[in-house]
This record gives C-alpha cells, sequence and structure tokens, in this order.
C-alpha cells in the first residue's frame, strides 16, 4: 500500500468539492458512482465524450490474461525485458510480473500480453466488456490495432462514464471472465491510503489528445485516474477522472490526475 506523500495529505484535510474544482479548470470530468447501488455521488464536466483509454486499458487487459491463463498470479509470470522493447523509462527497463506492470505501467509488457492473446481473443473480451467503442483497428493505415489500439489517441476510445460502468462490473465479478481472473486482477491493482481512512485503488493514463489534421497533438497532454475507493465499515465507490491540458509532457499528466482526485475524493463523498 502507497502512501500519499505529506503535501497531497494536507490537502485531504481540507479538500472540498466547490474548490477542488475550481482551481483546476483543465478537468474535463470527475465522476463518483456508488459501486452497489449505482447511484451518482458526483458527476461534473463532459463524462460522456469518449476518449483513449492509454494505460487505464492494463486493468481490462489484466483480467483478460488472467482469465485467458497467461497471467497466473499478482507476482507471476515474470516476463524479461529485451533491449528491442526500446523502453524509454528505466523502471521500464527490467524484469516485470503483473503487479510491477500495472504499478509502473509498463507498455511493452500490454504489448506482449496482447501479442500471446491475437486479435481474436483480445476482440471477444474486448466486445464481450461492452469496452468504449470496441475499435481495435489502430492508427489509419498501419495495422497495428493489437500493440496500439488503446495508446495516445489510437482507434481504442472510452467515456468516463463508460469507465465506471466497467469498474462496477469488475467489481461484481460480473465481467465475463472467471470470478478468479476478476480477484487476480484487482487484488495487482495499486493500492493507495488517504489521510481520512478511504482505502484507494485505481489505474493511470496518460496520453495525447488528437490535432485538428488528426494526428497527436504533443501540446495537448491528458491523464486518466480510474478505480475505486473503499472504508471498512461504510461503503465502495468507482471513480473516474479526465483532464485534458494545455502544454507540459504526457507522462506526468498521469500521476498528477491521481494526486488530483486523491486530494479531492474525501471532500467530494462528505458532501454525499
Amino acid at each position: 500500500m502507497l502512501r500519499i506523500p505529506a503535501a497531497v495529505c494536507g490537502l485531504l484535510l481540507f479538500a472540498t468539492e466547490a474548490s477542488a474544482e475550481s482551481i483546476r479548470a483543465d478537468v474535463a470530468c470527475t465522476l463518483v458512482v456508488d459501486a452497489a447501488a449505482g447511484r451518482v455521488i458526483h458527476d461534473s464536466g463532459d463524462c460522456d465524450t469518449r476518449n483513449s483509454p492509454a494505460s487505464t486499458f492494463k486493468l481490462p487487459l489484466a483480467v483478460m490474461g488472467f482469465d485467458a491463463g497467461i497471467l497466473i498470479d499478482p507476482h507471476t509470470p515474470v516476463w524479461a525485458y529485451r533491449a528491442e522493447y526500446r523502453a524509454s523509462r528505466d523502471e521500464a527497463r527490467r524484469d516485470t510480473d503483473p503487479t510491477y506492470w500495472l504499478k509502473e505501467s509498463i507498455v511493452w509488457y500490454s504489448q506482449q500480453l496482447t501479442l500471446k492473446l491475437g486479435m481474436p481473443g483480445l476482440r471477444r473480451y474486448v466486445d464481450g466488456f461492452g469496452y468504449g467503442n470496441r475499435d481495435l483497428s489502430g492508427d489509419p493505415g498501419r495495422n497495428n490495432g493489437l500493440t496500439q489500439a488503446w495508446l495516445g489517441y489510437s482507434s481504442l476510445q472510452i467515456s468516463p462514464r463508460e469507465q465506471t460502468v466497467f469498474l462496477r462490473r469488475l467489481l461484481e465479478r460480473s465481467l465475463p471472465a472467471s470470478r478468479a481472473a476478476q480477484d487476480k486482477a484487482i487484488a495487482s491493482m495499486p493500492g493507495f491510503s488517504t489521510a481520512d481512512g478511504w482505502t484507494v485503488h485505481g489505474k493511470t493514463g496518460s496520453g495525447f489528445l488528437r490535432g485538428a489534421g488528426g494526428g497527436v497533438d504533443r501540446a495537448r497532454p491528458f491523464g486518466w485516474f480510474i478505480g475505486w475507493a473503499e472504508k471498512l465499515g461504510q461503503r465502495t465507490v468507482v471513480f473516474a477522472r479526465l483532464r485534458k491540458l494545455d502544454g507540459g509532457p504526457a507522462m506526468g499528466a498521469g500521476p498528477q490526475t491521481r494526486d488530483g482526485l486523491l486530494a479531492d475524493l474525501p471532500g467530494l463523498l462528505a458532501k454525499n
């Protein structure tokens, strides 16, 4: 379980629904839903427009991998890093298991998993999960959907509201996959704790929006944080936040979105 930095913990004590989002005009959507009842607790911004899932797609990929028997448990298999994967981050240039894959958001591990699933298997799961627009074609004219469809500005798209529907189905163990696979995916997810006692599990995602000509616009990064939060003896909620920024590196957009949501969440829940 990861502890939130002291500066963020201080924000947790004082965050309110009004102040938290008024100082972050780049928040495209914040959606919080009661996991059991489906009641919307907080809904602000445009939560229905689809966006690339980026690395949030690793969560459904984990369910697929465990269900298909490619992934065995949170620490098996360990796949060796190869220079041909051309990872840009030091954290990604090492042997990786499912837990580390999700924690450090290792792209090459996802791509090796989808290659082992094959396009028919990947398509069967994406269709069965009802995941966003279900478009696995990849970049136009490049026939790379098996390894690229969910990345950055490619073909697969999902809205924040659709993210919360998927999360509720996962927590209910109602996806078309074995209960054991869903249990293992949940157990592999990065965890955080807040100063007021909420346990949060979630996945970040970072990328760039499309430009006017349809290609990547590196001046416009986006960041996701999706997941669920629970408090012993109380309720469980699912959430999705999407930020769209003007400027800055894409790699930091997801973690920044995560830290902002973790700071805001207690205030959002306290009012509902």
